[in-house]
């Protein structure tokens, strides 16, 4: 299966690994990182996106607004102001896809304009001219699914059939995107770990992968240093690199094609670990 992303095509024959690169100053696991006093630092940004790539990242994923439950929100220049600098600055050094990580057609434009190839949206698409701004593009689109919204969506969630109310949701996403000319090799879905969902309801989705590959799509997860780790483990944030490992190769195993993760390095190992064992004929 190839992804088409612009002037990149991304081979996910093998699961590919994302990293994640947070221009915030409030992200759950990273706030704050990349900023000097109250603006980010390009370059220090940039260092953080070429060591990745060093690392084995096939994809940098640059987002300046933080998701995590109870964010607020970020105006559309406040956005732009971050985000934008980053993602050109890192068009200029790397030869792989950069995405960006929004919501916003304003941002979505400015971003695709200086570089970047995908957009990765957890509102897949829904906000007013996102749709159209990604698909008057060449890029890959990334489609999320999420109840609620960021600052409220983990005050009670609840499903009759978590894996089929998902994959309901993102083939209806598609479908609006194949009506708005996007074509499928453009397209990735996202089940949207930890986005209005309570831990059952993240397991039953990393449990049931297959169910959401029908669709015939390629499959990005997320679960990277997330608070379902916390709970399983009691561990913090700091402390999840083995929760995190161990659910990214379970996906991978899965039939996960992306995996978005905070660890690169350490991810592309065990990726490489899952795919050979794929291989091999091994399934959990």
């Amino acid at each position: 299966m190839l992804l088409r992303c612009g002037p990149h095509t991304l081979d996910l024959s093998i699961p590919r690994v994302m990293g994640i690169l947070n221009v915030t100053p409030d992200s759950f696991s990273d706030g704050g990182r990349l900023f000097d006093v109250s603006r980010v630092d390009v370059a220090r940004a940039v260092e953080h996106g070429l060591a990745m790539v060093a690392a084995g990242a096939d994809l940098i994923d640059v987002g300046g607004e933080s998701t995590r439950p109870g964010a607020r929100d970020v105006g559309e220049a406040e956005e732009i102001e971050r985000v934008v600098p980053v993602v050109a600055a890192l068009a200029a050094v790397v030869n792989v896809p950069i995405s960006v990580d929004t919501s916003k057609a304003g941002v979505i434009a400015a971003a695709l304009n200086a570089g970047a190839s995908m957009v990765n949206d957890v509102r897949a698409l829904r906000e007013p001219g996102a749709l159209e701004a990604a698909a008057s593009s060449t890029v890959a689109i990334c489609l999320m699914h999420m109840q609620g919204a960021p600052r409220t969506m983990q005050h009670d969630p609840h499903y009759t059939d978590v894996v089929a109310e998902v994959r309901d949701f993102l083939a209806m996403r598609v479908a609006a995107c194949e009506r708005a000319g996007v074509a499928r090799d453009r397209i990735v879905i996202d089940p949207g770990i930890g986005f209005g969902k309570r831990l059952e309801h993240n397991l039953a989705l990393l449990a049931d992968l297959p169910a959401l590959r029908q669709l015939g799509l390629p499959v990005l997860i997320g679960a990277s240093r997330k608070s379902m780790l916390g709970r399983l483990l009691g561990r913090g944030v700091e402390q999840r690199l083995a929760g995190s490992l161990a659910l990214a190769t379970a996906a991978a195993l899965g039939g996960a094609s992306i995996l978005r993760v905070h660890d690169v390095g350490e991810t592309v190992d065990a990726v490489r670990a899952a795919a050979a064992l794929g291989t091999a004929g091994f399934h959990i």
